[in-house]
């Protein structure tokens, strides 16, 4: 069965910083490119940044590109999401999943999803 667990969310001042982990299990980990996706309140869910299997290749969300940092360690079967420079509009529930397809951005490419981590970011 496989599973990915979020954690790492919480509450932050705009400016601060947030690291989030995934970790994965009961599948073959390095195999998988993993992606990370973000829904707020009333708003359909959103490609964030993803990560290819090898950690090799990463691609991001223009609204992330320069405060956010995907990162993968094939030994803990982890993915990491660094938040750095926060918003209040990056406010969200932050899931992981999990691709054989590549560097994907389209939520129908991920065949594995966790249940969610919630961030929230105050003005």
């Amino acid at each position: 069965q496989v599973q990915l667990v979020e954690s790492g969310g919480g509450l932050v001042e705009a400016g601060g910083s947030l690291r989030l982990s995934c970790a994965a299990s009961g599948l073959t980990f390095s195999t998988y490119a993993m992606g990370w996706f973000r829904q707020a309140p009333g708003k359909e869910r959103e490609f964030v940044a993803a990560i290819s299997w090898s950690g090799g290749n990463t691609y991001y969300a223009d609204s992330v590109k320069g405060r956010f940092t995907i990162a993968r360690d094939n030994a803990k079967n982890t993915v990491y999401l660094q938040m750095n420079s926060l918003k209040p509009e990056d406010t969200a529930v932050y899931y992981c999943a999990a691709t054989l397809t590549g560097l994907a951005r389209l939520d129908d490419d991920y065949d594995y999803w966790g249940q969610g981590t919630q961030v929230t970011v105050s003005s």
